[in-house]
């Protein structure tokens, strides 16, 4: 299923939702421990786990983003910076697992938004199966499938 794209004021919001079979510290081990984040984000880590504390994103040229965490529940809600961005990761536990929900708010719309919403829409596919005890062939063809969805979808909204 797609995310959910809008415009809102100051730029965009891109809504995933995904149910899962897991219970919210399993999903949330999945979001903050470097172990099971490389396994789904490999370039993600957790350097500092709290309010202001630090995500680094490997650059994979020898250098490091840091990531600002602006809030922070345990088992519940993660949200960072990322550039002009924010990535938000919400947990409802559920009667039959728990509820992920990731909203990224996007300061604008570039050629690289489809991209990285596809990226994020195969991310989320990774973490559930590697909960699920499964993988996925290749994400790269996945990646292109969802990077083509994507793309037509953001047809519809005006770049910055």
């Amino acid at each position: 299923m797609l995310a959910v794209v809008e415009q809102i004021p100051g730029g965009y919001r891109a809504r995933f939702e995904r149910r899962l079979k897991h219970p919210v510290e399993k999903v949330w081990s999945y979001l903050t421990e470097n172990d099971k984040l490389a396994k789904w984000f490999a370039e993600l880590s957790v350097d500092d786990l709290r309010e202001g504390g630090v995500i680094k994103f490997d650059m994979q040229d020898g250098t490091f983003e840091e990531l600002r965490i602006i809030e922070l529940k345990p088992y519940s809600v993660l949200e960072y910076r990322w550039g002009e961005d924010q990535v938000r990761f919400e947990l409802y536990p559920e009667a039959e697992g728990s509820r992920l929900v990731l909203i990224e708010r996007i300061h604008k719309l570039t050629d690289h938004s489809p991209k990285d919403l596809a990226g994020w829409h195969v991310c989320l596919d990774a973490i559930i199966a590697l909960m699920d005890g499964r993988t996925i062939e290749s994400r790269e063809d996945e990646w292109k499938i969802w990077y083509d969805k994507y793309s037509a979808l953001l047809t519809n909204f005006p770049k910055n």
